[in-house]
């Protein structure tokens, strides 16, 4: 799929809202098709909004699946928290596990099964959360990324404890830093998400067209949430009773999330199935340069196959 299909939503796929228990405004996507071979749920990371995923919702639609996405609460087209619109805030990580277990039920009964969960970085560490939790249950989930554990310089117990510390203060809605609109900054920030010059600049053409998508850093209480709730998954003796099919797909030299933490703690798991990325491999795997992008998606594909009925000849 080439720029001008990554920077256009098609004519048969839908932007809505959907309302929460407690009266906000999910941004939504859904893209039906005929005879689906099943429906997929695909949950972003932080910051992220659901175009920048665009050209693997039309390989998965275009191989028979359902694809619906949604933009998390203060993400996105989502309301923001804050009086600052650039602050990315979560007051609770378990308000967001609700609202997956909200959308994730509508979506259950309104589509075709089987129903596959997909989650990247914050959004694989949000599902797994509401696997182990029993708040969401698919009939398989694919984990690209997930944030088990934060890359930090401090180390993690550390800088917990000095967000949590902001947040006691009342500085749990304010930033941390300010965004840097460097050139090497944005270099750096390229280098951490992929390598695909042409699939980074997709994401900004976005911004251009809708500067409310931007977002700038995570909140001090997005952070300790972040940082606490990672921990205590860690230490959950209850993801070792997931049994439904799993992918877990990770880079080894993420520079954002731990790939061995995920390996440690998904990776033995009954039901799970490996697909790792060496050197060179960036954190969004289905926004990479080829061929690893096309062998994430093959892997996928795979995965797919096996809980599913055959694509569709065409």
């Amino acid at each position: 799929m080439g720029a001008l299909l990554r920077r256009r939503v098609h004519d048969d796929a839908s932007v809505g809202w959907y309302e929460t228990d407690d009266a906000y405004p999910l941004r939504t996507f859904r893209w039906e098709t005929d005879a689906p071979r099943g429906s997929i749920l695909f949950l972003g990371g932080r910051g992220d909004f659901f175009e920048k995923y665009l050209e693997a919702f039309g390989h998965w639609r275009e191989c028979g699946w359902n694809v619906d996405a949604f933009d998390w609460r203060g993400h996105g087209g989502s309301p923001r928290l804050t009086a600052d619109p650039l602050i990315g805030h979560s007051g609770s990580f378990a308000r967001l596990v609700a609202d997956l277990a909200d959308v994730a039920a509508a979506w259950r009964d309104r589509t075709a099964g089987p129903h596959v969960v997909m989650g990247h970085s914050m959004g694989g560490h949000l599902l797994l959360r509401a696997l182990v939790e029993r708040k969401v249950v698919p009939d398989a989930a694919v984990l690209l990324s997930p944030m088990i554990r934060i890359r930090t310089p401090l180390g993690v117990r550390l800088s917990e404890a000095i967000a949590s510390w902001q947040v006691r203060r009342g500085n749990g809605a304010r930033g941390p830093w300010r965004e840097s609109a460097s050139a090497a900054n944005q270099i750096d920030s390229m280098s951490m998400m992929t390598g695909d010059l042409e699939r980074y600049l997709d994401e900004q053409f976005w911004l251009d067209e809708n500067p409310a998508f931007r977002l700038g850093p995570p909140s001090w209480s997005w952070l300790a949430e972040a940082f606490s709730s990672s921990r205590k998954l860690r230490a959950n003796p209850e993801v070792g009773s997931l049994h439904i099919p799993l992918l877990l797909m990770v880079a080894d030299r993420d520079r954002l999330t731990h790939s061995g933490a995920a390996l440690r703690l998904i990776g033995q798991l009954p039901n799970v199935t490996l697909c790792r990325f060496g050197k060179g491999v960036a954190h969004e795997l289905l926004r990479e340069r080829e061929p690893v992008r096309s062998a994430a998606m093959a892997a996928i594909d795979d995965f797919l196959a096996a809980i599913a009925a055959p694509a569709r000849q065409f």
